[in-house]
This record gives C-alpha cells, sequence and structure tokens, in this order.
C-alpha cells in the first residue's frame, strides 16, 4: 500500500509539474514580440584620403545597402537579433584597377532593448557583434567553391538604433542607424564605417 502511494503522489506531482511547466511556456510563448523588416540603406566611412598607417586609400562610402533584420523580445524589452546587408551593385575598380570591383556584405547578431516611447511609437537600441566580408571580384578571382570572388572577412562589433512607428496594424516603418567597427579591415581606409535608413517591417505578437 505505501508502495501504490508513492506512485500516486510521484504521478500528481509529475502532473502537476507538467501542468506548471505549460502554463509557463504558454505565457512566454504570448509575451514574445517578433519583428521581421527588410531595409535599404546607405553606407558612410572615411575618405581614401584619410588612410593611414596599413590601411590602404579606399574607401567603403558610397552604394546602395538593401537587407533583413529581425529581432525576438521576450524579457521586459529585452531581446535578441540580427541583420544582414549588402552593397546591391559592385563597387568599380578597388584603387583604380580596372577590372577588379568588389561588394562588402556584413552580417551581426544583437542585444535589443525596445522601450515604448508614445502610442504606436517605440525605441530600438541594439548592439551586437558579427562580421564584414569584402568580396573582390575578378576573373581570375575564387574561394575554391566555383565563385568568381576571393573574400577579405573581419570581426565586427556594432552599436545604433531606430524609432519605430506603427502605421497600421503590426505594419511599421523605422528610420535606423548604425556605427561599426571592424577589426584589421586594412583593405580599407579605415575599420570604421555608419549604415543610415529606412526599414519596413511587421511584429508579430503585438506591440
Amino acid at each position: 500500500m505505501s508502495r501504490r502511494l508513492r506512485l500516486k503522489q510521484i504521478s500528481r506531482i509529475a502532473i502537476l509539474l507538467a501542468c506548471t511547466a505549460l502554463a509557463l511556456c504558454s505565457d512566454f510563448a504570448q509575451a514574445q514580440k517578433v519583428d521581421l523588416a527588410f531595409g535599404v540603406s546607405g553606407l558612410t566611412a572615411p575618405s581614401a584620403d584619410s588612410a593611414s598607417g596599413d590601411h590602404q586609400p579606399a574607401s567603403l562610402s558610397g552604394g546602395t545597402y538593401p537587407g533583413f533584420s529581425g529581432d525576438v523580445l521576450f524579457w521586459h524589452n529585452l531581446g535578441i537579433g540580427g541583420e544582414i546587408f549588402w552593397r546591391a551593385t559592385q563597387a568599380d575598380s578597388y584603387q583604380q584597377t580596372p577590372g577588379l570591383n568588389f561588394r562588402p556584405v556584413f552580417f551581426d547578431f544583437d542585444a535589443v532593448y525596445s522601450p515604448k516611447l508614445a502610442t504606436h511609437t517605440y525605441l530600438d537600441l541594439d548592439g551586437g557583434i558579427g562580421a564584414i566580408s569584402n568580396r573582390f571580384y575578378c576573373s581570375g578571382c575564387g574561394n575554391g567553391y566555383n565563385t568568381n570572388y576571393t573574400s577579405d572577412k573581419h570581426f565586427m562589433v556594432d552599436v545604433g538604433g531606430g524609432i519605430k512607428f506603427y502605421v497600421k496594424g503590426g505594419f511599421f516603418v523605422r528610420p535606423e542607424a548604425r556605427l561599426y567597427y571592424a577589426t584589421n579591415n586594412n583593405l580599407f581606409s579605415s575599420g570604421r564605417f555608419a549604415r543610415a535608413g529606412l526599414s519596413i517591417g511587421y511584429t508579430l505578437g503585438g506591440h
């Protein structure tokens, strides 16, 4: 009898714990907010003339950068997110070398803080780490995977933010700006560059 009683008690405890876990998971899922967005930006960086030391006289400035971003908020307006942006077209003639074009691609993973400022208006603050890949295109380039480019990759940190305006339901527009620093980015004038632009997105889970 005592063994049977212990089994019943253990079963009841297991059921109670399972129900509690399901309730907590349900509350957590309901508290989540997911943002998905597409944006277009411009990039600015120190000029080629400002290069010093081991840095080459070439600038990352110019071009149009489309990209995707997303984040998940799960606790007191805090969450995680990421983005990837790339130059829409190849930049002509790296250091005025005919036939040697380049295209930067960069991505990062961030901590996100998004408090409410006013009705239908939220602040987005981001900061994290990532990488930049400077892709150089030429007839003799390749990285061993049947591509026509070679890539110069560097570790990167970033910080920035934007203001999210909800225009209808979960749809929002977000003016945004971000500062980046890539270590040992010596093929260009500096490891510092900045992105500014506008993203259009949608929030899942209400706002």
